[in-house]
C-alpha cells in the first residue's frame, strides 16, 4: 500500500513541472494545462465525501485493487492524450483515485494490524507520500528534459502494475460495513476534511509564486 501511495502521489504531482512541454504539445494554455491538476482535486474531494456510502458492503480489497486499476488506466491516457480534453478526463479518473484511496487506507491499515502496531503502519504508508511529494515534481522535471513529458507520465504505468499485483497478493479479503469500526469510520471522516484543507492549500495561487523564479514559468498557475 506504501508503494501504491508513492505511486498515486508521484502521479498527482508530476504535471507541476510538465505544465509548458505539455501546453506546447496539446495546443492549448499554460493555464488550461494547469487545470489538470485543479481537476485532480475537485474529483479527489467529491470521491473522498462519497466511497464510503458507494462502496457499501463491497469487500475492501476489491475496492482497493479497483482503485489501483483505474490509476494505472488513468497513467495510460494521460500519457496517450491527444488534446487537453482527453487529459482532463485522465486526470479526473487520477483524483477519483485520491479521493478514494484516502479516505480508505487509514482505516484498512487499522483493520490489518494489531492497535500497538497502528501508528508504525500509518508512517510507513505515509513515508511513500512524503518521499512521491519530495521527489515528483523535480524527477518529472528531469525525465521530461530526457524523454519528454509523455514518457515522464508513461513511467508511472508498470510502477501502478507493480502496486496492484503486490496488493492482490498480499491484501487479506475484507469486508465491508461490519469490520469498520466508529473510529476507523471517524478517522476516515477526518481524513477527507484534510484532504479538502490540502486541496485549496495548494490551488492558491501564492504558493507557487516563491516557486516562480526558481522552477521557472511551469510553477505559475
Amino acid at each position: 500500500m506504501s508503494l501504491c501511495v508513492f505511486v498515486l502521489i508521484a502521479s498527482e504531482f508530476i504535471p507541476v513541472s510538465l505544465l509548458t512541454p505539455i501546453a506546447a504539445d496539446l495546443a492549448i494554455t499554460e493555464g488550461r494545462a494547469g487545470q489538470a491538476i485543479a481537476v485532480s482535486g475537485i474529483f479527489a474531494v467529491l470521491t473522498s465525501l462519497s466511497i464510503s456510502h458507494l462502496a457499501g458492503g463491497v469487500d475492501r480489497r476489491t475496492v482497493l485493487l479497483a482503485l489501483t486499476g483505474l490509476m494505472l488506466i488513468s497513467g495510460i491516457i494521460v500519457a496517450a492524450a491527444p488534446d487537453g480534453a482527453v487529459l482532463m478526463v485522465g486526470r479526473a479518473l487520477l483524483g477519483m483515485v485520491i479521493g478514494g484511496f484516502w479516505s480508505m487506507t487509514t482505516a484498512v491499515v487499522m483493520r490489518l494490524v494489531p492497535d500497538h502496531a497502528v501508528p508504525r503502519a500509518l508512517a510507513l504508508l505515509n513515508g511513500g507520500n512524503a518521499l512521491a511529494t519530495t521527489i515528483a515534481a523535480p524527477l518529472g522535471s528531469f525525465l521530461g528534459a530526457v524523454i519528454g513529458w509523455r514518457g515522464a507520465f508513461f513511467c508511472i504505468v508498470p510502477l501502478a502494475a507493480v502496486a496492484f499485483v503486490w496488493q492482490a497478493c498480499s491484501l487479506p479479503r475484507m469486508p465491508g460495513g461490519a469490520g469498520l469500526t466508529a473510529k476507523a469510520h471517524s478517522v476516515s471522516s477526518s481524513g477527507a476534511r484534510l484532504l479538502w484543507a490540502w486541496r485549496q492549500f495548494c490551488s492558491s495561487s501564492w504558493v507557487s509564486l516563491p516557486c516562480s523564479p526558481i522552477c521557472g514559468p511551469s510553477w505559475r498557475p
